[in-house]
């Protein structure tokens, strides 16, 4: 009787990783559905928090994060995980931003950080858990497409029948008013101004925009939606990139763009060959931002920016003089900063807008966490890039075979069963985690909301899921297979 096909290392162009604990079964419907919804509210709490205020949407997020532990508890799929498969980075910063209230130069804003930064947590590490990859990319385009869907609906009902800006309403919470300067929507849709949406800024909007792209052309591609649906959508999304007129947005999509060409590239190479390329892709980028911040003078003003990326250089300087007070382990983490709390009262205004974030995570990293946590943070970041980038060029191998299809009944192979080693076409959705990350990563330079809500739980649900579930599997190889080793 013949034995089971061994792996043979010739065949092989990359090591095997290990297996997915994922539940190869689909989820619950329900399942779901509340993964859509985690979503959405994540990406869109601004939305949430103009219609609502503040009071109600601490309420619906804390609602949503019990309902990701109760389907966590269920499932069981988190206790089925051993230590070994969590992000250690990932974990790591957790801790330390929990252990900063020991030294918070403001212990009860600190105490509300850390919280809003594990219920973050907790939702994208339900995410990563409980779905595989292609149900977290129809979660994530569903998701989006109801937030693209309705800030145009929003702009053009503002646009046609209000015909004014219109403030945040804050429904539940009639005893507090927003902020005089803020404007939900100021009916820019058809005068040639960039448009807002329902999450009250362009720039938010422009990077949900970018977020659609990425996940609506794999979708196209993974036809996980009819040509026809995806197609429209991509339209949509390019329409809203282009009304949304955001500089900092329109140079994150060269960036990604460019990570994806590089990345295509690089699958095309042999991987003995690769290591002579990655020196050629990282002149490559090293030239990119160089023409960029050279363009940036003649492109910025066309968009009506400055040329200081709206004041961003005179804020980093001012929380880069806060930061080295305290430089090894930082003021204490608060994330979005604490308005009432010094030093952060009125510490930036500009034209009377008070600003809560340094604009640039890495900078409001090293203001609440140090040095220590910039390392760490550094170490989380590389280490999510570094799978996600093997994820995305190295090709997939076939799955293990199970003692029931390595033989049939006549104790045979059949002529699908599964080689193991043997590498399988490539997958568009391979793409997803690396195109995310870039695209997290870049905006991470101008905004802080890489540290915060829906930008940090893709974050935790990136680091997470590709490390339990580092490549998904291309379909089953045809034909007969290839002689094995073992003969």
């Amino acid at each position: 009787m013949p034995s089971s096909p061994a792996f043979d290392p010739a065949q092989a162009t990359s090591p095997r990783p290990m297996p997915a604990m994922t539940d190869a079964r689909p989820a619950p419907p329900g399942r779901i559905r509340l993964a859509g919804l985690v979503l959405f509210t994540a990406l869109g709490g601004d939305a949430w928090q103009s219609l609502l205020g503040w009071p109600a949407f601490i309420v619906l997020v804390v609602a949503l994060t019990a309902a990701c532990v109760v389907s966590l508890v269920r499932s069981h799929r988190a206790a089925s995980l051993p230590l070994s498969r969590y992000s250690k980075p990932l974990v790591a910063f957790l801790v330390l931003c929990t252990a900063s209230i020991i030294w918070s130069q403001y212990p009860s804003a600190t105490v509300l950080g850390i919280t809003s930064q594990w219920l973050a947590a907790i939702a994208g590490f339900f995410l990563a858990v409980s779905f595989s990859w292609l149900e977290i990319l129809r979660a994530l385009g569903t998701a989006l497409r109801w937030l693209l869907g309705l800030s145009l609906v929003f702009e053009l009902i503002v646009a046609l029948f209000v015909r004014h800006p219109v403030g945040a309403p804050w429904l539940l919470d009639p005893w507090h008013q927003p902020p005089g300067d803020y404007q939900w929507s100021e009916g820019n849709l058809f005068n040639g101004v960039a448009i807002q949406g329902i999450v009250g800024n362009r720039n938010l909007l422009a990077f949900l925009v970018l977020l659609a792209l990425i996940v609506f052309t794999i979708e196209l591609v993974e036809k996980t939606r009819p040509p026809l649906t995806a197609a429209f959508w991509i339209g949509v999304a390019l329409l809203e990139h282009a009304l949304t007129r955001s500089a900092t947005v329109l140079l994150a999509t060269i960036g990604v763009a460019f990570v994806f060409v590089v990345a295509m590239i690089i699958r095309r190479v042999p991987v003995p060959k690769r290591l002579i390329m990655y020196p050629i892709g990282l002149v490559g980028l090293l030239g990119l931002v160089v023409v960029t911040l050279n363009l940036s003078d003649h492109l910025f003003p066309l968009l009506h920016r400055g040329d200081t990326l709206t004041g961003r250089v005179e804020i980093w300087n001012t929380v880069l003089n806060l930061a080295w007070q305290h430089p090894v382990l930082g003021w204490g983490w608060v994330s979005y900063w604490a308005p009432w709390a010094e030093p952060f009262k009125n510490l930036i205004v500009i034209n009377g807008t008070v600003y809560l974030q340094a604009h640039n995570a890495w900078i409001d990293v090293f203001l609440q966490l140090g040095l220590v946590g910039l390392f760490v943070f550094s170490c989380l970041i590389a280490a999510t890039a570094v799978r996600s980038w093997w994820m995305a060029v190295d090709p997939p191998l076939g799955p293990l075979p199970t003692p029931q299809t390595a033989r049939g009944a006549s104790g045979r192979r059949g002529p699908t069963s599964p080689v193991v080693g043997v590498p399988t076409p490539y997958q568009a959705i391979a793409l997803l985690p690396l195109l995310v990350l870039a695209a997290l990563v870049i905006q991470s330079l101008t905004e802080s909301r890489l540290i915060v809500e829906g930008n940090f739980l893709l974050l935790v649900l990136l680091a997470t899921k590709v490390k339990i579930d580092p490549l998904p599997l291309g379909p089953l190889p045809l034909g007969p297979p290839p002689r094995s080793v073992a003969g």
